[in-house]
């Protein structure tokens, strides 16, 4: 099976992505964004899920030995695990920042001492959140062997920041399938296509030029 192209045609199909050129989604950051993707809401189909999980761990060959998985919170902790369960692999999951009361953990779950860990994260836009994740393996004293993730962005920034990083990362699909499979299933125009394009060549020029004729 072609998972990349398969699950780009499902997310679009339960609106787990969602496209709108012409009218923009706002991220947290406050950037005008013309898709915005929740991959959460694979979690609430079945077939959608298992096609998740059996192409994480084909994916998941494609690295070093690993002894678990982890996922990066909050996104990543379901498929994750899922993909752990799926694996018979052990799990835990790592937060942003250490938790303010209790024991103060920003691991969550028991690493051994020597383990490596296999990270996954539910969507690639900049890394930032999973190398930060990476990070507070390292700082711990574990070994990641690469990241897993369900859909990437296709940014260059992504790509400096892993390769900095020295960690190698894999994804399911992207976005530049998303829009090959959109444009087939006419979901989307001619204009349409020119915008996605356009913003994924660069996203931040074409958020202030679209803030600035709205």
């Amino acid at each position: 099976m072609n998972y990349n192209i398969e699950l780009a045609s499902k997310l679009l199909q339960i609106k787990a992505i969602k496209l709108s050129p012409q009218s923009p989604f706002t991220w947290a950051s406050g950037r005008k964004s013309p898709i915005y993707c929740d991959n959460r809401i694979s979690l609430s189909h079945i077939e959608v899920r298992d096609l998740i999980k059996e192409a994480l761990a084909q994916l998941s060959q494609g690295f070093g030995p690993f002894d678990m998985i982890a996922g990066v919170a909050t996104a990543g902790i379901a498929h994750g695990a899922l993909l752990a369960d799926y694996m018979h692999k052990p799990f835990a999951y790592v937060r942003s920042k250490p938790k303010g009361h209790g024991r103060q953990n920003q691991i969550e779950g028991e690493i051994q001492p020597g383990q490596k860990v296999l990270m996954v994260e539910d969507l690639i836009s900049t890394g930032g959140s999973c190398i930060s994740a990476i990070d507070a393996l390292a700082e711990a004293g574990h070994e990641v062997v690469g990241t897993l993730a369900i859909f990437t962005y296709g940014f260059d920034e992504a790509l400096q920041n892993f390769t900095k990083a020295s960690i190698p990362f894999k994804t399911i699909t992207d976005y530049s399938t998303l829009i090959e499979v959109a444009q087939k299933e006419q979901l989307i125009s001619a204009a349409d296509l020119e915008l996605l394009q356009s913003w994924n060549r660069d996203p931040v020029a074409w958020s202030e030029q679209y803030s600035s004729l709205n």
